[in-house]
């Protein structure tokens, strides 16, 4: 990235040296057991795809406990808390606010045993890191402020939002930006997932993702041999799916990520589905891929067709052999990207030349798709420290390193706030 340009980097200096912001930074210099242990308490609370209200619940409690007002769960699911701005004149224009977000939910279905286990500065549980990093950092940001009395001068929203996961399919975050009644008013939305400082998701990598189901008759492996069997066909979609020279450049790829089906070993089964993922930094591709999919799935379930059709005929196969098809969407996650000349991403270098940091953006798939896609400056950002084993049982984060983060979202926070204040008119509160 490139260097900052020197008056956005003086206005981060300015900000960095005012007294309530050093007491912010040491407010999360001296409550790292404190950061880790809301980590620790969150992670114990399940929250499995679309089972996540008893950690909203759990997190709306430690926004009352900070002083966040308007705390609420909304119909979604999501948990909200908001720190009003300070006093401003009274202004024509809607006063904009400030989105700052984690995704709540895990990708772990109910029923997961969680048992953390806490070792001075690292956790081991199932969403550790991904995305108990996020949140905990979200609550150090919203104690810090709290605790030096740091008054933005336009309002910060809390976010802790569901179905980023799986077949969440951003479900969260599309209720905040179709419903919520700031939604409006958000003038830039900074999305915490998982641990690291040293990278910006700036481009949202568009996905689609599809639910194939194939049904025929079934029947006895040997009395009825000879009928279509919807897992053999299914695996010939895949394998034609499997041989395609996906493009390299832009980006393609495609994944298989589960397929079901099947009653006995003996037994011709009845159905058969598999979940696709398919993913691009280019719609063109992203549309190609999808048009093979549909090829695959109906070339091979014709050739099924034709050959119990031919076996029929020859006396090598007995009926009903029909055999059925149906591709569902299940996923569609838009793509978007932040410019490089944007004032989001100026002030992002200008905190991050401040911190020493060289900071790598980067694509990939997050809750900013949403707000990206609509235009609203976003990017996704780590939240400090280290993690590891993401997505399965042994998922672990260690929190060494965390500050610096936390210090660079806090410094982003203050340095947007101000900016918004700036645009607006109005006098900065810092």
């Amino acid at each position: 990235m490139s260097a900052a340009p020197t008056s956005a980097y003086a206005r981060i200096a300015n900000l960095a040296s005012d007294r309530r912001v050093h007491q912010a930074f040491q407010w999360m210099h001296l409550h790292e057991r404190q950061i880790m242990q809301w980590q620790a308490g969150l992670v114990e609370v399940p929250a499995p795809p679309f089972g996540e209200r008893p950690r909203a619940e759990w997190l709306c409690d430690r926004f009352r406990d900070l002083g966040l007002r308007k705390v609420l769960i909304d119909e979604e699911g999501n948990a909200i808390g908001e720190l009003p701005g300070s006093d401003a004149p009274v202004s024509a224009a809607p006063r904009p606010c400030l989105l700052l977000s984690a995704h709540i939910d895990t990708i772990f279905p109910a029923g997961t045993p969680i048992d953390p286990v806490l070792d001075g500065t690292r956790l081991t549980a199932p969403g550790a890191c991904d995305n108990g990093a996020g949140i905990a950092a979200m609550l150090a940001i919203a104690a810090a402020l709290r605790h030096a009395h740091v008054e933005l001068p336009c309002d910060l929203v809390f976010l802790g939002n569901v179905g980023e996961e799986g077949e969440g399919d951003l479900r969260g975050m599309r209720h905040i930006y179709r419903h919520a009644p700031w939604r409006d008013r958000i003038a830039a939305h900074i999305v915490l997932d998982g641990a690291g400082h040293e990278i910006a998701v700036t481009h949202a990598l568009g996905s689609q993702r599809f639910l194939v189901t194939l049904c025929g008759p079934g029947g006895h492996s040997w009395t009825d041999a000879g009928r279509p069997n919807p897992i053999v066909v299914l695996s010939q979609a895949i394998a034609r799916l499997g041989s395609l020279a996906l493009s390299g450049s832009p980006r393609t790829t495609l994944n298989v990520g589960t397929i079901e089906g099947g009653t006995s070993v003996n037994a011709i089964p009845e159905q058969a589905s598999a979940r696709f993922d398919l993913r691009s930094t280019d719609p063109e591709q992203l549309m190609c891929l999808e048009v093979e999919l549909h090829r695959a799935v109906e070339d091979a379930v014709l050739d099924a067709r034709h050959a119990f059709a031919a076996a029929l005929k020859d006396g090598h196969a007995r009926g009903p052999g029909d055999l059925k098809f149906s591709i569902a969407r299940i996923g569609n996650r838009p793509a978007g990207r932040l410019p490089s000349a944007s004032p989001l991403f100026e002030t992002l270098r200008a905190v991050d030349r401040h911190l020493s940091i060289r900071t790598e953006p980067r694509v990939a798939s997050t809750d900013a798709n949403i707000p990206l896609s609509l235009g609203v400056p976003a990017f996704s950002l780590g939240s400090g420290g280290e993690g590891g084993g993401i997505h399965t049982r042994a998922e672990w984060y260690d929190a060494r390193g965390r500050e610096l983060a936390l210090r660079r979202i806090l410094l982003l926070l203050l340095a947007l706030s101000h900016q918004q204040t700036h645009s607006s008119g109005t006098l900065a509160a810092i």
